[in-house]
């Protein structure tokens, strides 16, 4: 693939749980490379998490864990008081939970990718940055930890000898020092499908990305999120695929 622009396409899925059902994994999944199921603490449950497997081995797409904090109803966006070896025990402890049904199916794991409330602390603070990677590289060493580019996630990664997978997002709006934006703030989420894939596009054909104010600032990635939890993210999803085949990007999973 020398010289083809290429990225990866994940998307958080697998969030139903019991009777509730969270996303549109079915209409997403055909359109992403890489999956980041939840692993039963911030959502998801056995039936979902193998249910979930199964559709993303269906596509072809690549496994990864999606770890968050036991918080069923913040959904893993609540920061927990949890201690850096709480979170290595938890992030290992779901990590292992999701491996069984890889195995059953015939797969492997990829990547892991932390959700909500870990995400969004490890991004910022090395010891749960630590952690995180410390739990990764317990269980597997050539495991991909995904996480925002330039963060403190990466540092660690690299420092646990892991892949480092520099994520960016297509439906998220950008600070001028790299941050995203809160999403409590106005404006910080994209869910016009055509925005979307403009600022896809931008940022792995450009390595940049425009902030709101209109500057410019460099982002170099290796993985390109879309949310799940809008209702426009299968439109979403079908935009950036159909930008990135018109532009000559090739779309391929950190495994491959």
């Amino acid at each position: 693939m020398s010289g083809t622009p290429w990225v990866d396409l994940n998307c958080d899925v697998g969030e139903s749980f019991g009777a509730y059902t969270m996303g549109a994994d079915a209409a997403i999944m055909p359109f992403i490379s890489s999956a980041n199921i939840a692993c039963g603490f911030h959502a998801g449950d056995p039936r979902v998490m193998e249910r979930t497997v199964r559709l993303a081995v269906q596509h072809g797409v690549a496994v990864g864990a999606h770890p968050g904090f036991l918080d069923w109803i913040g959904f893993g966006r609540r920061v927990l008081g949890a201690t850096p070896e709480e979170i290595e025990s938890d992030v290992l402890y779901q990590i292992g939970a999701l491996d069984v049904f890889a195995r059953v199916v015939g797969t492997r794991l990829v990547h892991v990718k932390p959700h909500g409330a870990l995400y969004d602390l490890a991004v910022t603070n090395p010891e749960i940055a630590d952690a995180v990677a410390r739990a990764v590289a317990r269980f597997d060493s050539n495991l991909a930890l995904v996480g925002l580019a330039g963060s403190a996630m990466m540092d660690a990664a690299r420092a646990a000898g892991l892949r480092a997978a520099r994520e960016g997002f297509c439906d998220r709006a950008y600070q001028a020092d790299g941050a995203l934006m809160s999403r409590r703030s106005l404006g910080a989420l994209i869910d016009d499908p055509q925005r979307a894939a403009q600022q896809a596009l931008e940022i792995v054909l450009d390595q940049c990305v425009t902030t709101p104010s209109g500057d410019k600032i460099p982002l170099v990635v290796d993985t390109l999120c879309v949310r799940s939890d809008t209702a426009t993210a299968p439109a979403i999803v079908r935009a950036v695929r159909q930008a990135f085949e018109q532009n000559g990007v090739a779309v391929t999973a950190l495994g491959k």
